[in-house]
């Protein structure tokens, strides 16, 4: 059976080795389909800060499976609790008229109280929003992936714009306020209006940290900038 782990998500620039991988090459894109899809308008939305879980269907509401981000992944206690209310209370035998014996993978992020350092400003106790589903190895588009949502009462992250990708990166420079209250969005997942894949048959998908334009990486960018301008100076005595 082929693995369902949900796979890598490149950010949209290399990080730069020379500063410890902390700050982002900005301009260099970390695909070549980036750079090449640069000006076309992608669709954003919001990057939560959880972590990452896929619940499973198997032809049966009866058997669904919760996991991890990968095989060795813990989930807690609440945290898997709560996802199991939800698909329990809320999806009941939807999920059968909906997909009938096919296989189906909802990929979402656990986020709350409890889950990462900044779970408590999304909500007051754990719980699971939706980003991406599988049906027998496809994935859906994003207006399929809503009407799933819609049909099976789940909570799905927010589209909070559409753009270039060089807007993308200018949203997330300026700052990005939660679409759940008054704080800063983790950051930006981005993907073209259309599905599309790589000549290696690997998702076209990218993500920017609101954390790679904090403070920290702006001082460690310039000090960076500061000893290449030394190096690369020509003095006059």
């Amino acid at each position: 059976m082929a693995s369902t782990e949900y796979h890598k998500i490149n950010t949209v620039y290399k990080r730069d080795p020379d500063t410890h991988y902390k700050t982002l090459m900005e301009g260099y894109y970390s695909r070549p389909e980036f750079e090449l899809l640069r000006n076309v308008d992608w669709l954003f939305t919001e990057k939560v800060d959880g972590t990452n879980i896929r619940v499973e269907y198997h032809g049966s509401a009866s058997a669904l499976t919760i996991r991890g981000r990968t095989s060795k992944s813990t989930i807690p206690v609440p945290l898997e609790t709560a996802i199991w209310h939800v698909f329990d209370d809320q999806c009941g035998s939807v999920l059968s008229r909906l997909f009938e014996d096919k296989s189906v993978v909802f990929y979402g992020e656990g986020y709350g109280a409890g889950i990462q350092r900044n779970g408590h400003y999304y909500r007051a106790t754990p719980s699971f929003v939706l980003f991406d589903v599988l049906v027998d190895g496809v994935f859906l588009n994003r207006s399929m992936v809503e009407d799933v949502a819609e049909k099976l009462h789940l909570s799905i992250v927010p589209i909070i714009g559409q753009g270039t990708l060089i807007e993308m990166v200018a949203l997330a420079q300026n700052g990005i306020w939660s679409s759940w209250g008054d704080f800063e969005a983790e950051g930006i997942v981005a993907r073209p209006k259309i599905e599309l894949r790589t000549r290696d048959n690997k998702r076209i998908i990218c993500k920017i940290k609101t954390k790679d334009f904090s403070q920290s990486a702006q001082e460690d960018q310039a000090l960076k900038t500061k000893g290449s301008d030394h190096e690369n100076a020509t003095f006059i005595e």
